[in-house]
């Protein structure tokens, strides 16, 4: 069976994010009123860090169970982390954890337990900051993807397959991603070929997002149906997750989300990012 090999520090996996960091990630994003498309996505995958690195602490340190890395195109295509670990492409958690670019104080709202809310200051930890200029150069990001993981499965052929998860929020604008798409997923390990998921963000209040779609029939457009043929079926494991947290899905279902908001972008990298089998 493929997508089951165990994740361990001896066998690490990789999370590769891809952000489009285009002139219009200033616009807002849908149901999030003066908060642009950027902050938002920016904010959801430092978030996703802070938690990656939290899953693989124990008494003696961060566990190396993943390699991460964030790319950003738009004026420019290449590595997005900062600080100490600024220009690098694919790093070890534990490295990621310890090198944050730098720490935030913000807000959050909880529950004061008497039925109102409270507001609490919390550290938040930022390793990159969001960017909105240019164009949306995918056909030349992807192709970055492919080499980077490329390599990486080489150096790492028994792995549980990487995970890269493209978020953007247009078309792109140097030609047709979709040899370039095909060429990530054909890449594989011992275990299953790579997985590409694809998450298009709207400021479109007035359109319903579309998660985890499993044929072209209801997607609206030509756009649409051009991300969803680019993007992986979900495995056994991440049906199992979608449908434990209501999400209706089938087995033909993939990683692939359109017109998304906020909770929308954050269910498919929740769900998108849950391989199992970690040791």
């Amino acid at each position: 069976m493929p997508y089951t090999a165990q994740i361990s520090r001896d066998n690490p996996t990789c999370f590769l994010f891809l952000l489009d960091q285009s002139g219009s990630m200033a616009d807002a994003l849908a149901g999030e009123a003066g908060k642009r498309k950027a902050d938002k996505v920016a904010d959801v995958v430092n978030k996703f860090l802070q938690n990656l690195v939290i899953k693989c602490g124990r008494p003696e340190g961060i566990r190396n169970y993943f390699h991460v890395g964030v790319l950003g195109y738009g004026a420019s295509v290449g590595p997005a982390f900062g600080g100490t670990i600024g220009g690098r492409e694919l790093v070890p958690i534990s490295e990621v954890g310890e090198n944050p670019a730098r720490i935030e104080e913000r807000s959050k709202k909880s529950d004061d337990g008497a039925g109102g809310l409270v507001e609490q200051k919390i550290k938040f930890p930022i390793w990159f900051d969001p960017v909105a200029n240019g164009g949306t150069p995918m056909c030349q990001v992807l192709s970055q993807a492919q080499k980077l993981i490329s390599d990486w499965t080489a150096k790492n052929p028994m792995c549980f397959p990487p995970i890269v998860i493209n978020v953007t929020d247009g078309e792109s604008t140097d030609g047709d991603p979709t040899s370039a798409a095909d060429a990530i997923k054909t890449l594989s390990t011992a275990d299953g070929n790579v997985l590409l998921f694809n998450a298009h963000i709207s400021s479109n209040i007035n359109a319903s997002s579309i998660l985890f779609a499993d044929s072209e029939a209801s997607l609206p457009d030509d756009f649409a149906r051009l991300l969803f043929r680019m993007s992986s079926n979900l495995t056994d494991a991440m049906i199992a997750g979608a449908r434990q947290e209501g999400i209706a899905v089938s087995s033909a279902s993939q990683g692939f989300v359109f017109n998304a908001n906020l909770e929308a972008l954050i269910n498919f990298i929740d769900i998108g990012t849950r391989p199992g089998n970690l040791r």
